[in-house]
């Protein structure tokens, strides 16, 4: 099975000869199209969406087309697949086209080198200690990140769309941490997420091509989804230029590495280059879109914190003490300082370990909550589930070190969970068994949001901040004329 992308049949079809080995025979003729008038060179560069080329052995024809016919969906035979290596295009009884395979998938490879660029090596040994404390307080600070484009809420995006279509809609848009879809029929569902962070490919394109797959698979799993596999977008700009042809590479290594820690393959993918204005290249930027699968639809966890009295822990990178490093690339140090300067790294193995550990205590039905820990950090994650359940929190976790660090860094390999008090022995247990660092940081309940001495907001002022951040300027903006 192939989708049909950039390039249309002419890309899928001879991707997937290539593939095997084999050639192949296409009548054009054959393609279903709304447009009668199309030339078979159109026919086979159009990109018409919603379409799959499917390779079908005859035998299985029949039962192929059932299931089509089942769920009202059109299907053609348009070819067959040949031994001759040959690709092969008709017009009816016409030939058009005829090129051996290889030709087409071995062309000559553009050969650019790259160089680490003089930026890198300045912002990555930046001092950190040099960056001062905000003047601002730590909730003054909270709030004023919960309002920033990347952080507030994006309903004002999604609710333009209806996302219930194909009433197969579980957790939608604002609930989660990723889409989660019935299938139909079953008792399984899917989890869909898509996560990229161009801020810190540019600081370390390694570690941001690797923990763009990180945090990807990090929000299936708090949902109870097991990651099987990720596409990509890599967005870059001049590959030509040595700065570029230094990132793209770099950043691809980092995503292998993290798809070979989770043991997550690559299934399709695509690259925007040339992003460019006169002056600046875009930041590299690796979107990665993650499937999982849900066994049990009825195991399903969301991010909100649910039950008064309910416990909250960290788990994974649990270090209490802030220190300004940990701060490289947070969206905290862009929005109250202006800087974009540090090293961000990730632990793959360390994320690997709380991903299975996360898996299996939404299995065992521990969890009420589950929430990954990114942009801005631990107290916009605490804030996050606080307004998505509408119920307060207090934190009894010391605030050591420095308080904008421990707040607000982005530290990876960090998810907040929920629990029934009970169930706290059980959790502490499971933890030790896959080697999981956890750490009490509250109890569920009440109207306010208090961390130790740093934070004391009415959860209303939160929701206030996060449900604005967008819909203000969207409110704002230019109406057209009628």
């Amino acid at each position: 099975m192939q989708d049909l992308g950039a390039a249309g049949l002419t890309s899928s079809i001879v991707e997937s000869a290539a593939k095997g080995g084999t050639g192949f025979d296409l009548d054009v003729s054959r393609v279903p199209r709304r447009e009668t008038e199309m030339t078979p060179y159109e026919i086979m560069l159009s990109e018409s969406q919603e379409r799959m080329l499917l390779i079908v052995p005859p035998t299985n024809l029949a039962r192929v087309e059932a299931i089509f016919d089942k769920w009202d969906t059109p299907c053609n035979v348009i070819g067959k697949v040949t031994n001759d290596g040959m690709a092969r295009v008709t017009d009816g009884a016409m030939e058009v086209a005829a090129i051996p395979v290889y030709m087409l998938t071995h062309p000559p490879m553009y050969t650019v080198d790259g160089e680490k660029p003089e930026y890198l090596e300045k912002l990555q040994q930046f001092d950190m200690d040099s960056i001062p404390l905000p003047q601002q307080q730590p909730g003054e600070v909270l709030l004023k990140l919960l309002a920033s484009p990347n952080i507030a809420s994006k309903e004002s995006v999604y609710q333009q769309y209806d996302h219930q279509v194909g009433t197969n809609t579980v957790v939608g848009p604002g609930n989660g941490d990723a889409a989660v879809l019935w299938i139909k029929g079953t008792n399984k569902a899917i989890a869909l997420s898509t996560d990229g962070n161009g801020r810190l490919c540019y600081l370390n394109p390694h570690s941001g091509g690797a923990i763009a797959v990180a945090e990807a698979c990090r929000n299936l799993v708090c949902t109870g989804a097991r990651p099987v596999a990720i596409t990509d977008c890599l967005n870059f700009g001049n590959p030509e230029k040595q700065e570029v042809a230094f990132q793209l590479p770099q950043a691809v290594h980092g995503m292998v590495r993290a798809c070979q820690e989770l043991n997550v393959p690559v299934v399709s993918g695509n690259v925007s280059l040339y992003n460019e204005s006169r002056e600046n290249a875009i930041y590299p930027t690796p979107t990665v879109g993650a499937l999982g699968v849900l066994d049990d639809i009825g195991s399903i966890c969301t991010s909100s914190f649910k039950e008064e009295g309910d416990i909250v822990f960290l788990l994974g990178v649990t270090d209490p003490s802030g220190h300004p490093r940990d701060l490289a690339g947070s969206e905290f140090l862009e929005v109250i300082h202006g800087l974009v300067t540090g090293n961000p790294t990730i632990d793959l193995q360390m994320e690997a370990r709380l991903q299975s550990c996360c898996l299996r205590l939404i299995k065992t039905g521990l969890l009420r909550s589950a929430h990954d820990c990114s942009d801005g950090g631990l107290a916009i994650a605490l804030a996050e589930s606080v307004i998505q359940g509408q119920v307060g929190f207090r934190g009894n976790f010391d605030v050591a070190g420095r308080w904008d660090a421990t707040l607000f860094s982005e530290k990876q390999s960090r998810i907040v969970v929920s629990f029934n008090p009970q169930s706290q022995s059980q959790v502490e247990q499971i933890c030790v068994e896959e080697q999981i660092p956890c750490v009490k940081l509250g109890t569920v309940g009440g109207t306010r949001f208090v961390i130790a001495k740093a934070v004391d907001l009415v959860v209303s002022e939160l929701a206030n901040a996060w449900h604005n951040g967008l819909q203000e300027p969207w409110n704002s903006r230019p109406k057209a004329g009628i």
